[in-house]
């Protein structure tokens, strides 16, 4: 009988750990928005397009490294931890680059 309350107590314990795992990749998934998501406001084809190429050439003043990071995340609709398994680099060096990419970008845009 033992065995069989440590058993449940451990199974308990993991699907608890893999609900968490789930809602922790949830949360990041409805925090870094993707584009291929959103429905455009608009159905203009000369508009979208020059939008799309304006995208394009502020992504080519990034560096390289900064440059996949931030399509992988916003123009494919990835996580930073899919993308760093990807890349392999960690999570963290992930959001560093987004974060710094994100403020060059911000710097030039304006």
């Amino acid at each position: 009988m033992e065995q069989t309350e440590i058993y449940e107590h451990y199974k308990t314990e993991i699907y608890r750990i893999g609900w968490r795992v789930q809602y922790q990749a949830k949360k990041i998934r409805n925090r870094e928005h993707s584009f291929n998501d959103k429905e455009p406001f608009y159905s203009n084809f000369a508009t979208e397009t020059e939008e799309k190429m304006w995208v394009h050439q502020l992504l080519d003043t990034l560096p390289p490294q900064g440059k996949s990071i931030i399509e992988k995340i916003y123009l494919q609709g990835l996580t930073e931890v899919e993308v760093a398994k990807q890349l392999n680099i960690s999570q963290q060096a992930v959001n560093k680059w987004k974060r710094k990419m994100l403020a060059q970008l911000s710097l030039i845009a304006k």
